[in-house]
């Protein structure tokens, strides 16, 4: 069987947590639910996986392969009693290269007060700076979670509710070394549409927002300074700065050698096998194939940063996995 990139999805972000009630009770603030939860004890470590699920939600009573826009919390056993364990957020070095998840809300200026009525601090205010329609409130781990307006935020100064069945997971942030190289990557070998660029010349760098389609047409046109895709979930941005492409000795931080923090994005495809053929034929760089080691049901790809890419079934087209 021949496979679709046109019915992948890209379906979750990894990131590593020292106390999973702490940063359960963070989400859950922010509208999330747990749609599942798989406990490795053998590894020590469990695994939470957060989404949008009310009725209102983009992808509501999906099997949670069969979604955009997940959150997977990795808590490895013991971190949460551990005084000197931390993560590292990927803002600043050592560890730097992703950079936040977002979330789009509706009255943007009711849910950053809710947050921070609510005890968690920002590294960003909506107040703060010169960007007056963006914040970026700090999870437990100190990991950046930007905040962003599905309405103009000049029609929603004054309203004082939030509707948190309307938010989405929009999009993950990661920094890359080569724009065109990485475009390439993720259009012709992963599949994904851009969605949006936004260039901001004057600050040195360029935000490429690339996502699969599904049923929804691609914008046809994206100005700066407006967002016509912060209805969607499950968006990748990926962030260029001016030169480093020239830089031979230049480098990101995948996340996963120490200092850890964000650990991979992952997509779902409609047939596995089939998938990982192809990814084969076009000459991938591998992190584990789905023959390596005892979990045959998911492989990692390594993009040319160096970031991991998991891959697994969309169990709602094939199934292949009891999870």
């Amino acid at each position: 069987m021949a496979t679709d990139t046109s019915k992948y999805k890209l379906n979750h972000s990894m990131l590593r947590v020292k106390d999973p009630k702490a940063s359960l009770k963070f989400y859950e603030l922010l509208g999330l639910t747990q749609i599942n939860k798989l406990e490795i004890p053998d590894n020590k470590f469990d695994l939470y996986f957060l989404a949008y699920d009310s009725p209102k939600a983009a992808n509501h009573a999906n099997h949670w392969t069969d979604r955009e826009g997940v959150l997977e919390l990795t808590h490895n056993y013991g971190t949460e009693s551990d005084a000197d364990y931390r993560v590292a957020n990927g803002n600043s070095e050592p560890g730097k290269g992703f950079g936040h998840v977002c979330i789009s809300v509706d009255n943007i200026q009711a849910a950053c007060q809710r947050i921070e009525d609510a005890g968690y601090g920002f590294q960003k205010k909506l107040t703060d700076g010169r960007m007056r329609h963006i914040a970026f409130a700090l999870d437990p781990d100190g990991y950046w979670v930007e905040i962003i307006a599905q309405n103009p935020v000049d029609k929603t100064e004054g309203v004082k509710e939030t509707d948190l069945e309307t938010y989405r997971f929009n999009h993950t942030m990661i920094r890359v070394k080569d724009a065109e190289k990485s475009l390439d990557f993720y259009k012709n070998i992963m599949g994904m549409s851009l969605m949006r660029t936004s260039e901001i010349a004057s600050n040195g760098f360029n935000l490429y927002f690339l996502g699969y389609p599904g049923d929804k047409p691609v914008p046809q046109s994206s100005p700066n300074g407006v967002n016509p895709v912060a209805d969607r979930e499950g968006l990748l941005e990926l962030t260029w700065n001016y030169g480093t492409e020239k830089d031979d000795k230049f480098k990101y931080h995948d996340g996963n050698a120490q200092p850890q923090g964000f650990g991979h994005m992952c997509i779902s495809v409609d047939d596995l096998d089939a998938a990982c053929t192809r990814f084969e034929d076009q000459k991938v760089n591998w992190k584990k194939r789905l023959t390596d080691g005892r979990m045959k049901n998911v492989a990692f790809i390594l993009d040319p940063d160096g970031y991991w890419i998991e891959v697994i079934q969309n169990e709602k087209l094939k199934q292949r996995s009891n999870w």
